[in-house]
Order: C-alpha cells, then structure tokens, then sequence
C-alpha cells in the first residue's frame, strides 16, 4: 500500500504541518502482547508482527480499522489527541479530522463538538474531563484506561481530601481549590464547591488572579504541581514568603495533620502548594538553559519546570504556546524547548520543513539522553488507537475503556466506580469549575 506522505489539509490549532518522514522509524516502544486485554490482542498481533515501524507500514495498517469507523459514525465520531503522543497517533488523528491540542482545547472541544462517541488517545485525566463535559448522549472512550498520570497519581484523593478537610476547618469559607487538570474529578469536584477552578498550564496567571481578586482574603490550596503552582505565583508578583509547599505527596498518608506544619507559616500562607511534580519537566536544570543560550538558541520551557529553570529562560508557556513559537518562527531560527519528548520530536521535524532547529533542552553533549517522552501517554499506541476504532464500529467496545465521571484506575489498571448519585454529585461539582476556568479564560480573549 504506497502512499506518499504530504502535509494535510491546514486546520486551525492542528499540527498539521508535521511530516513523519518515509523511512524514519517512529519513535514509539512497542509494549508486550500481556500489556493487551482480550478484546485487542487480535490488533496487537498484527501491529507486532508488521516488518517494521516506518509510516508506509503503520498508517496504511492503521488505515484499514480507521477508514471504515469514520465512515460508520460520520460527523458522530470525535478523536483528540494530545501534543504529547507519537506522530503516528497525530497524525491519524488529522486526518480524519481529529482535535490534536493542550488539555484546553481538548477540553473545549469536548464540551463545544455534537458528535456522539468522543475517542480521547492521551491520559485518564484527560478523558474523564471529556466525560464531566460530555452531554447526555455523548459517550467517551479512551483508548488505554492504563494510561495514567504519575503527577495525577501524587494527589490521591484518598489523601488530598482529608487534608482539605482540615484546611477547611482552620480557615473556613477562605480555604479556595484550584485544581490543575492534571487531577482526578474527585479533585475538580473539590475546587467546584469550594469556589474554585480548574485551570491548566495556558491559563493558570488567570484563574490565580481571577480567584484572589474575586476574594483576597482566600487561602488558594494549589493541586497537584508545586512548579506550576509557584511560577504562577511569581508570575502574579505574590510574596514568596506566603507561599507554603506541603511535604512531598509520597510521604502523606491518610491520617497526617496539619498540625504538622509550623502554625505561623500557615497562617501567614496565602499560597499552599500540593507536593507534586512531573517527571518529564524536573529534568530540566539551569545549565542546559545556559548551554543551549551559550549555542545562540532561544530557550524555552514549560511551566512545571522548576522556578529557577523558568526564570532563566527566555519564555515560558503550555505545550500550545510552545507549538506555537515553533509554527511562527521565522526561517534561522534556533530554539531549545524543554518539554515531553515526543512533543519536541514531532515539532522538530515540523520546524525543519521551514528551516527552523529545534532541540530537546536536556539533549545537550555528554548527557543522558531525555528518551522518548511520557510513558504513560504512550500506552496509547497505534493497536490500542485501530482496536478501539474497529470495536466501536462492530459494537463490541469493552466497557472497561468507557470513562464515565469518578473513574478511578490504580497503577495497575483495577478501575473502581462510583455510585451513580456520587457520580452524578461529582460531574455537577466538577463541571462547575470546569465552566468557570472556561468563562474565566475566554473573557480574557
């Protein structure tokens, strides 16, 4: 099955001017046949037993389960993508007309599109946003329920809430939410009746700003990133001696106290970060920001790096404001971005169509190699991707991988679920500070 690989139609927000270049293996692992539930081991043989990993393989293959799903479900058939996955998911994802952005969008289109059946490849936290969204008649599915979120999973809410709890109890009606999308709706519910918001990487000075002009007397408990959460604050010029970072969330457990924490820096806080990070953006360190400026490259990073790599860069933003530095650079230009690995793959094969050198900001000489990327994200490979598309068409999707609000799924894949009136509670709660993180960023437009 020849095909020659061009850029697609331009859609606005896409990426569509990522080429997978012919020959090029794509960089994506593949996961053992045991990885696979019943359902999609059919699809994982084939795909394990294809000759190589080149695009003139994996997509003609991908095409044959993708082609007749679409044309089954029409305009009722919606896929995201995030940045985040290999450039075979992405580009799939195109072009059948897909959403591939920052967990935003991704959430915009959920709540915004009509179409019936919503097929999210990214991470769990992802999807159930997509599902808190989600009409009546809308059903969502993703394609690994495996592919969770390690910073997700620092804030259990078996641990988060009861902290709340006491938090609430000193400080009352001032003790404010503001849950990250990175967290479960458990967590979003928490920032829903507490007066909260969501917000994500693009819009957290907004949400900040909005919730402590809104009242400034709040006590804001940031969930679940501690970088994201006080380079916000730095952003909006707030004190850092009122900011209080709780311990590392690995060593909370259910019955700690704050009485823990001396009583006069909480107190004083007006800022209290969740101990959570991200193990793709603390990588990132201040000397491969001077060795890539050193190089004549403009640096720059993404907002869960830590304080003092934000600082020195020369920008910073979410992965669609990186993507869009890298669309609108002009041709010589040389930029260092520090974020996911398979992001800045695929935007240094989009940059060099344009004459534009993009490079992995950890990737400089004599150190490790960054490697591909999130780990997680890339449990949604091209069999899970062909087998969730195949299955939806003959009606016979596991329910396993339907993501209804209050899903939860343990490192090792146990999913439990929610009573449909704590379900019900839960979406109501969440969805309210979904909206008001959307009201609140669209205002600003």
């Amino acid at each position: 099955m020849a095909e020659t690989f061009t850029t697609l139609t331009t859609t606005r927000g896409s990426m569509t001017d990522l080429l997978l270049e012919p020959r090029v293996p794509i960089c994506q692992g593949d996961l053992p046949l045991d990885h696979y539930d019943e359902a999609f081991k059919t699809y994982a043989e084939e795909y394990l037993a294809l000759p190589d990993r080149t695009p003139e393989t994996v997509l003609p293959w991908l095409d044959q389960y993708a082609r007749p799903a679409v044309e089954y479900f029409g305009d009722d058939l919606l896929l995201l993508a995030h940045y985040y996955m290999g450039g075979e998911i992405v580009k799939l994802v195109e072009r059948y007309g897909g959403v591939v952005a920052d967990s935003y969008a991704l959430a915009l289109a959920a709540r915004d599109r009509s179409a019936k059946v919503i097929v999210e490849s990214a991470v769990h936290f992802m999807a159930e946003t997509a599902a808190i969204l989600a009409r009546p008649n809308q059903s969502v599915w993703i394609t690994n329920p495996r592919a969770g979120c390690t910073m997700e999973m620092m804030a259990d809410s078996d641990v988060v809430l009861p902290i709340a709890d006491q938090l609430r109890q000193r400080f009352g009606d001032d003790l404010i939410a503001m849950a990250y999308m990175n967290t479960s709706g458990q967590l979003k519910s928490l920032a829903g009746r507490t007066r909260g918001a969501v917000c994500t990487s693009s819009n957290a000075h907004l949400i900040m700003h909005h919730l402590f002009a809104e009242q400034p007397s709040a006590k804001l408990l940031f969930l679940p990133d501690e970088h994201l959460g006080r380079n916000t604050a730095a952003k909006l010029g707030i004190d850092p001696a009122t900011i209080l970072r709780l311990p590392d969330a690995h060593h909370l457990a259910t019955d700690w106290h704050i009485d823990d924490l001396d009583v006069d820096e909480l107190d004083n806080a007006r800022v209290i970060l969740w101990g959570g990070w991200c193990g793709v953006h603390t990588i990132f360190t201040t000397d491969h920001v001077e060795y890539w400026r050193s190089q004549g490259y403009g640096v720059h990073v993404h907002p869960e790096c830590p304080l003092d790599v934000v600082a020195a860069a020369d920008g910073s933003g979410s992965t669609n404001y990186l993507w869009q530095l890298v669309t609108n650079a002009p041709a010589g230009t040389k930029l260092a971005i520090a974020t996911e690995g398979h992001f800045v793959r695929n935007a240094t094969h989009a940059a060099a169509q344009r004459g534009v050198t993009v490079v992995h900001m950890a990737d400089v000489p004599g150190a490790t190699a960054p490697g591909c990327g999130c780990a997680t994200m890339s449990r949604n490979d091209p069999p899970h991707l062909a087998g969730m598309l195949d299955l939806l068409r003959l009606g016979e999707a596991p329910h396993y991988h339907r993501v209804l609000p209050g899903d939860r799924i343990d490192a090792i894949g146990t999913r439990t679920q929610l009573p449909l009136a704590q379900r019900e509670a839960l979406a109501r709660e969440s969805a309210i500070a979904l909206n008001r993180m959307i009201d609140i960023t669209e205002a600003s437009q």
